[in-house]
């Protein structure tokens, strides 16, 4: 099964999205809609030390009628490197061998700095078209159209809403650049952020798998406990691994 390879170009996306209100007057190009995305996320960066937040990922499988649910505890480092932890497991076994601990690897793997700027929301990767706005969660967002350069597993096609105050990555939707098999018909997914205090963070992911075997497969994810990382939480979290803090 190849599952975990449809979900890594989506959740590259997770990470969360410095925020820095600016006066509206004519409206933005999509070339500096995606600028000031790229400035955010270096402002980012630079005002935090990473985040921490968990993750629940379900899969269900209509065909076979099987299940499968995973509680995942996330650290993200300030260069956007991720490090995760399995808390549970429970349900369908080979999807947690097959699915689930292969996507967690994966994205590991494409979160370090070397080979994240590949997959990332930029010209160098996208072409991108402003086709409107659109209101979400009572804000306005600039709604894009994107179309990848190159057919890779890690790059998609499809649209996503930029917050007009914050331009932050407020949603995202689509399908895969790249089927990850001859096995795979179709793919599709929508991926949700949500503003906590003056950070976006991933809020959740649904995805539609539809293959030629495993017939509809849904992976959902939902993201919560998402928090920002201070130099003196760090410090903290380091002295009581090493069992020398002291309060």
């Amino acid at each position: 099964m190849k599952y975990h390879l449809l979900l890594i170009s989506l959740i590259l996306l997770a990470g969360s999205s410095a925020v820095a209100a600016e006066d509206s007057g004519t409206p933005p190009t999509a070339e500096q809609i995606v600028a000031r995305m790229a400035a955010h996320d270096l402002q980012r960066q630079s005002s935090v030390e990473g985040y921490a937040g968990m993750r629940r990922y379900v899969l269900e499988n209509n065909k076979f009628h099987k299940r499968a649910e995973m509680l995942v505890k996330v650290q993200g480092d300030q260069d956007g490197t991720k490090h995760f932890e399995v808390v549970s497991e429970d349900g369908w076994k080979a999807a947690h061998k097959h699915v689930f601990r292969k996507m967690l690897e994966s994205e590991s793997e494409t979160s370090r700095p070397e080979i994240r700027g590949s997959a990332k929301l930029t010209a160098e990767n996208y072409d991108f078209e402003l086709v409107g706005t659109e209101e979400l969660a009572g804000r306005l967002a600039y709604v894009l159209e994107i179309r990848p350069k190159r057919k890779e597993k890690n790059l998609f096609r499809g649209r996503i809403w930029v917050d007009s105050q914050d331009y932050a990555l407020v949603r995202a939707e689509g399908n895969p650049a790249k089927k990850p098999s001859f096995w795979t018909k179709s793919i599709h997914f929508v991926q949700v952020y949500q503003k906590c205090g003056s950070l976006w963070f991933p809020f959740s992911t649904r995805s539609v798998t539809e293959a030629h075997i495993f017939g509809t497969t849904d992976v959902n994810i939902d993201y919560f406990d998402y928090s920002p990382q201070t130099r003196a939480l760090n410090e903290i979290t380091r002295a009581s691994a090493e069992g020398t803090y002291q309060p």
